[in-house]
């Protein structure tokens, strides 16, 4: 299987970047985070979604129609 160029590109990037920073995961975070912070852009942390459990023996949150959001082709 061929390696896409794009991926091994950025495979490539990331190993240089790596370097840079003797792979130590930590300094390459606060690195991203200084950069984050010193790009100014607009950084917004949302709350995680809450998930809603299944009811067993459906794929359908309870109250839903099973046909919701479905429009009639007849």
């Amino acid at each position: 299987m061929a390696i896409d160029q794009l991926v091994a590109e950025v495979r490539q990037v990331r190993e240089v970047y790596a370097k840079k920073f003797n792979d130590g995961i930590h300094a390459m975070w606060c690195d991203l985070q200084a950069r984050q912070h010193h790009s100014g852009h607009i950084v917004v942390s949302l709350p995680p979604k809450r998930i809603e459990p299944v009811v067993s023996g459906t794929s359908a949150r309870s109250g839903d129609s099973p046909n919701q959001g479905i429009e009639s082709t007849r």
